[in-house]
């Protein structure tokens, strides 16, 4: 039996549970669940999710998890996406610990507002740009002596903070003044296999 993601592909908490089970070769099967037609709120879904949210996932026995980055850390563990260093896996979960803050509730929000709910820049809240300016700098900055955010290999921090900033641009964001954010994308989406 494999494993069942619940998930909306407009989602980047979605997808980087998806891209982690790819990268990991762990079999899924994929539920298409459509957050803009209400299909989080059903009884059958919040059976599953009493939160309504998506990603969700059943395990192979059975059990629900919920949370992409609870998600993707038990998908991963004892892999190659967790270092083994403990100073060094710490720094992925204040990665992780930071992506769910201060990074997707601006850049995630401003996209989701912009592209999905068809609202004008002007009409969002000015401080979801400030915020989310910020968020893509603090990247910048900590991109500054290392390929991936925690050294020289991909982990889970990568995977967790590349699903929004690849599509920034979709929330107002532009990512020229990051050049160091636009080759981590790159090379991230190498890593994963993504385009």
């Amino acid at each position: 039996m494999a494993l069942t993601i619940y998930g909306d592909r407009i989602s980047g908490n979605c997808l980087k549970v998806k891209w982690t089970a790819e990268k990991l070769g762990i079999p899924y099967v994929w539920r298409e669940t459509n957050v803009l037609d209400g299909e989080t709120r059903t009884t059958g879904f919040l059976a599953l999710n009493p939160a309504g949210q998506v990603p969700i996932v059943i395990l192979e026995d059975g059990r629900a998890l919920a949370q992409s980055n609870a998600i993707m850390v038990h998908l991963a563990e004892g892999s190659a996406l967790i270092p083994a260093d403990s100073y060094e896996r710490a720094k992925m979960y204040e990665w992780l610990f930071w992506e769910q803050y201060s990074h997707e509730p601006y850049v995630a929000v401003a996209r989701f507002q912009m592209a999905y709910l068809g609202k004008p820049r002007h009409e969002l809240d000015a401080k979801l740009f400030e915020r989310g300016g910020a968020a893509l700098q603090r990247l910048e900055d900590g991109l500054e002596e290392t390929a991936f955010l925690v050294g020289d290999r991909i982990s889970l921090a990568d995977v967790a903070l590349v699903a929004y900033t690849r599509v920034a641009h979709e929330g107002g964001f532009s990512l020229t003044d990051y050049p160091r954010v636009v080759a981590w994308i790159a090379r991230v989406e190498a890593e994963l296999g993504i385009a």
